[in-house]
């Protein structure tokens, strides 16, 4: 059992940046695919970030490439979503996933993950 709290949501600009935070807790973390994903008012859940704890590699959506980094800190047991250029449409609760096994090309398959945070809210005005 993996137990994660996302932290970091919050209220900016267009512009702006925030840095989302994904404790994990109980069974171990490593090797695990760590998922962000986004859900926008109305819209479904959509897989915007990943990093395999293994080894590093990470996966961007098309759409956050070049704004969004996503990091670890294993001592910390924790992931990071570094989001710069915040645009209206980032607007969404944002949630964070882990899968025990790679990353590869399915990672933006919310149905591949086993366990799931509560979500932190992002609010993105024009």
């Amino acid at each position: 059992q993996v137990q994660l709290v996302e932290s970091g949501g919050g209220s900016v600009q267009a512009g702006g940046s925030l840095r989302l935070s994904c404790a994990a807790s109980g069974d171990t973390y490593s090797r695990h695919c760590m998922g962000w994903f986004h859900q926008a008012p109305g819209k479904e859940r959509e897989g915007v970030a990943a990093i395999y704890t293994g080894g590093g590699n990470t996966y961007y959506a098309d759409s956050v490439k070049g704004r969004f980094t996503v990091s670890q800190d294993n001592a910390k047991n924790t992931v990071y979503l570094q989001m710069n250029s915040l645009k209206p449409e980032d607007t969404g609760m944002y949630y964070c996933a882990a899968d025990p096994r790679r990353c590869g090309s399915t990672w933006l398959w919310e149905y591949r993950y086993d366990y799931w945070g509560q979500g932190t809210q992002v609010t993105v005005s024009s």
